[in-house]
């Protein structure tokens, strides 16, 4: 089976304090993951080394950074590199989130750029996709998104890919007072599945983790989750919410 994921992405949320008391809320917990099942949690650059440390004790709990530069090293002050991520032992990143490209104007090309550094530096990229709405209005979402996939991350070797979790985000489900259904969830994570198998082969596809983006709660999670196709959630606000994160993380398949 693929690896099925609870990954939390707390945004530009949460104090130091603030974010050691959820961990521990977390953890204690005592949840016991499968073989097939991971934890990450996607931490603001400065509390980075905090929670790597406390997650390193814990059978597939990981920590993840939320972005990184698209540059090796260089004059870009403020700028995070991979080098930097790596020789603090942190294995996965988030790249292309959609608050990333509507915020900071991230092409295709420049995510394209960090793939190629995550996975040159032996890290895993979590790589975020999905259409906004007037894209999914003119029911062009399977194009859109597939052209996000072809020129950012199509271009990597097949062994490659199956280091890549994807991460698909209904942008017009987030805050528009649309929702999302289970099946338009598995319906886009099928469309997914089948583009890498067009490129890579049915065999590559049935082992790349895709995970849902869309305002996942801890009651929706396990009917998602139940979905063929999904293979558990980038989780938002309610990676905030201790309860409500170990529900999530409780409904893996």
């Amino acid at each position: 089976m693929r690896q099925q994921i609870a990954a939390a992405n707390w945004k530009m949320n949460l104090t130091y304090v603030e974010g050691q008391q959820l961990l521990k809320d977390i953890f204690d917990e005592n949840i016991e993951t499968k073989d097939n099942q991971e934890v990450i949690f996607g931490i603001p650059f400065p509390y980075l080394m905090m929670a790597n440390e406390k997650v390193n004790t814990l059978k597939n709990f990981y920590v993840a950074a939320q972005n990184c530069s698209n540059k090796k090293s260089g004059a870009y002050t403020g700028e995070v590199s991979v080098d930097m991520l790596k020789s603090i032992d942190i294995k996965y990143c988030i790249i292309g989130h959609s608050e990333r490209r509507e915020y900071f104007n991230e092409s295709n090309l420049d995510i394209s750029e960090k793939v190629d550094l995550l996975l040159g530096a032996g890290m895993k990229p979590i790589f975020c996709c999905g259409e906004p709405l007037s894209i999914r209005d003119a029911g062009t979402q399977n194009e859109y998104v597939e052209k996000q996939l072809q020129e950012s991350l199509f271009h990597v070797s097949a062994e490659e890919l199956k280091n890549v979790v994807i991460a698909y985000e209904p942008i017009w489900a987030i805050g528009t007072g649309k929702t999302a259904t289970t099946s338009q969830a598995q319906e886009m994570h099928a469309f997914i599945r089948s583009a890498i198998a067009k490129q890579y082969g049915q065999e590559v596809a049935d082992a790349v983790s895709i995970l849902y983006g869309g305002s996942v709660k801890a009651g929706n999670a396990k009917e998602l989750f139940a979905c063929p196709d999904v293979d558990g959630g980038l989780v938002g606000g309610a990676s905030l919410v201790a309860v409500d994160f170990v529900e999530i993380i409780k409904a893996l398949k």
